[in-house]
């Protein structure tokens, strides 16, 4: 199967997963299909094709058996179910995300701020540490132990997963860069700000 193709038939079997989540708060992207396959075909854009068809296979198999995945990790992330897998790998990922993710947030503030804290979770948000370790959850432990090499490899190679994966969004976002979406999102902070 062809990569795009890959990704496509990822996305379709999430989004329908998602529609049928119902999460203490509202889950914006629900209503926005686009922002939904903006965000989530970013994430997928940077993941190897073992990946790729290793996910493609949990979600299968959770469809198979009436299990929604997206579902299971909201519950986690709100903290309504005990874990789903303590698997020491998930730890491992997460430790390796949120170092890149702070990363980009130091060399990009403006573009970052809209985001989920870091690691933070406050009553009306969930921090990026929190959705990533409920997501992760819900992966198989193949899966998990793909997406921890691939990090690895970056790592190694001296890539940022998530620099990668910002640069990706503001091309698909209509930048041409890092620093120009950075630079947008500060004029655009400054103008908000009447101080």
């Amino acid at each position: 199967m062809a990569r795009d193709d890959l990704i496509e038939e990822i996305l379709a079997l999430e989004w329908d997963m998602f529609q049928n989540v119902r999460a203490r708060y509202p889950v914006g992207c629900q209503q926005n299909p686009s922002a939904f396959r903006l965000h989530r075909g970013t994430q997928f854009s940077i993941w190897s094709d073992d990946a790729l068809n290793s996910y493609r296979d949990d979600l299968l198999q959770a469809q198979a058996i009436g299990e929604n995945l997206m579902t299971l990790k909201y519950a986690r992330m709100e903290n309504l179910i005990p874990p789903l897998n303590d698997n020491p790998v998930i730890e491992r990922i997460v430790d390796l995300e949120v170092a890149a993710q702070r990363e980009v947030a130091e060399r990009y503030p403006y573009l970052t701020r809209r985001g989920r804290p870091l690691e933070e979770d406050s009553d009306s948000e969930t921090s990026f540490k929190t959705y990533l370790r409920g997501e992760l959850e819900t992966y198989s432990n193949r899966t998990l132990a793909i997406l921890l090499r691939d990090l690895r490899l970056a790592r190694d190679k001296g890539e940022n997963w998530s620099m990668r994966f910002y640069a990706n969004l503001v091309i698909r976002s209509g930048f041409a860069s890092l620093e120009e979406a950075e630079e947008a999102m500060r004029r655009q902070a400054d103008e908000s700000d009447p101080a």
